[in-house]
């Protein structure tokens, strides 16, 4: 294999496909990047047997068809720390592969491209469409809530539920369900796959911003593919059943208060300071007569803060983990945000004044007294 390629461009690809490489494993392979030079042009494609991406043809004039599977890691070091234009990349029949670029030149093993397992095949019928950057927002409002507990599986990752026009992404954690939608033109049939954590994590670093760019995802039984204008992203799903989130969500509450989001996640920041331990020692949100009173306690001090709100129904007294409602705030983009509560050991329902396709629902504690 021989190609010759500019630097700037093997940079941004092989930071793509790094982030399919696998850190730590019992198969040195799956640390490489898998380089291919053939009739459909120069590609390199990283698979840690979870997670997989493939690049589009890379723009390189191909001299030699082949393949190599470089260190990952030696490879990207070596490609930032050249200083010409183009790198020449040759590789011979026993992987011995030379990359060079100006007068700097490495000499370094590759394994046989034959070995590396490409990432699974995935048939491509009519895709669930949405924005690039439509997608990358909906990542960045519901990862935080995602769980870490190994022992609830399906909870690791977020549901994708394509209903009905809508794309759904949901997460849960066992004290926090966050629920974004998006609209679609949506195949026929109804689609459902729980999205591993890590997948969604490595996808949002890639998606653009671009209002104009737009993902095309696929689903099969065991994966998923999302297929973006630089490169391909393929991903296992996690088997499971998920929470029927729909239901919880209703619009019934005894008490309703309308805050400016600003200012009371600014209040819920301040409350925190006091109690490095938010579960032992909760924040406090007494609303009552459009005014709503923000205290902490904790042996290290006391602290309080009011603000006036807009308040519909019922005088209430409730107590939260002051973390769970700041991740919530920062996440929407609404001036104004709606906080909706039935009883003080009930759930709470906060969205946005100006957008209810943005959805979540935080647990409160149970304080003595």
């Amino acid at each position: 294999m021989q190609i010759v390629c500019e630097r700037q461009l093997l940079n941004e690809f092989i930071s793509i496909v790094s982030k399919a490489v696998s850190g730590r494993s019992t198969l040195p392979i799956l640390e490489c990047v898998l380089l291919v030079a053939d009739e459909n042009g120069f590609r390199m494609i990283g698979n840690d047997q979870e997670l997989g991406i493939e690049t589009m043809p890379i723009e390189a004039t191909v001299n030699e068809h082949g393949s190599v599977a470089l260190d990952a890691k030696m490879l990207n070091d070596i490609i930032r720390r050249l200083s010409g234009d183009s790198v020449t990349i040759q590789s011979d029949a026993k992987n011995n592969t030379t990359i060079s670029s100006g007068r700097a030149k490495f000499d370094i093993m590759g394994q046989p491209g034959s070995e590396f397992p490409f990432p699974p095949a995935i048939e491509r019928g009519v895709p669930v469409q949405l924005g690039a950057a439509e997608l990358k927002n909906m990542i960045r409002r519901t990862l935080f809530s995602v769980s870490l507990d190994d022992a609830k599986p399906a909870l690791t990752g977020e549901l994708l539920d394509v209903k009905e026009n809508l794309v759904k992404l949901v997460s849960v954690d066992g004290f926090r369900i966050s629920l974004n939608m998006q609209e679609t033109e949506a195949p026929s049939e109804d689609l459902r796959a729980i999205v591993p954590a890590k997948t969604l994590s490595e996808l949002s670093k890639i998606l653009s911003a671009d209002e104009e760019a737009v993902v095309d995802i696929y689903m099969s039984d065991r994966h998923i593919l999302f297929a973006l204008e630089e490169c391909v992203v393929v991903s296992r799903v996690i088997e499971g059943d998920f929470i029927n989130y729909d239901s919880i969500f209703t619009d019934e509450y005894t008490t309703m208060m309308t805050a400016n989001r600003g200012e009371l996640m600014d209040a819920l920041e301040r409350a925190s300071l006091i109690s490095k331990d938010t579960r032992k020692n909760p924040v406090c949100l007494e609303i009552a007569e459009n005014e709503v009173v923000i205290t902490s306690k904790a042996e290290q001090g006391n602290m309080f803060d009011a603000f006036p709100i807009q308040q519909e129904g019922q005088d209430l007294k409730i107590s939260f983990n002051p973390r769970y409602l700041i991740d919530v705030l920062k996440a929407l983009e609404s001036e104004e945000v709606e906080l909706q509560f039935t009883t003080p050991l009930s759930p709470c329902i906060i969205k946005g004044t100006d957008n209810d396709k943005h959805k979540y629902l935080v647990l409160p504690l149970r304080t003595r007294g």
